[in-house]
């Protein structure tokens, strides 16, 4: 048996810089948890299906699960655990003041997508959350929660003047 191939990658991971040797098939998931110690990102299907792993790659949300970390030279990711700075994010906040969180398990997927989608719309109707966070999965809220965590979010960024 021939042993892995290892590659050197530079990236950005929450804003710090990061040069590290990884296994040619190491998934960015793996990366991010294992080799860099970052668990806000979890792992779930490890089919690109649930939404767990989401995290933001150049500023667009995907599923850390399905790219290779190998893959990652000269990008920047930002996990969950990029979100807070010195207090929680206001999509962090909205979802404790919501009751959005219950296992906890797809709660850092969401805040990911829906920071992606605040990003691109800082204003988005019902509708439109619900059609970004279609793609995340969550077996205990009901979703209804976590879209009006969403909203509030929104407004809270909006009348801050603040990006998401």
């Amino acid at each position: 048996m021939q042993p892995l191939e290892r590659i050197r990658v530079h990236l950005s991971v929450n804003g710090h810089a990061v040069s590290q040797l990884v296994d040619a098939r190491r998934t960015l998931a793996d990366f991010l948890r294992s080799d860099l110690g970052l668990p806000g990102t979890h792992i779930g299907c490890e089919q690109g299906v649930c939404g767990a792993c989401t995290v933001l790659l150049d500023g667009v949300s995907v599923r850390s699960c399905l790219i290779f970390a190998a893959q990652l030279e000269g990008s920047a990711v930002e996990t969950v655990e990029g979100l807070a700075g010195d207090a929680l994010h206001p999509l962090q906040e909205a979802f404790h003041r919501n009751h959005a969180l219950q296992c906890g398990y797809c709660s850092p997927g969401f805040l990911m997508a829906a920071r992606d989608l605040l990003e691109e719309n800082p204003s988005p109707s019902e509708a439109e959350i619900r059609v970004a966070l279609s793609g995340q999965i969550c077996r205990c809220t009901g979703y209804e929660n976590i879209v009006q965590a969403v909203r509030e979010a929104a407004g809270a960024l909006q009348s801050e003047g603040r990006d998401a």
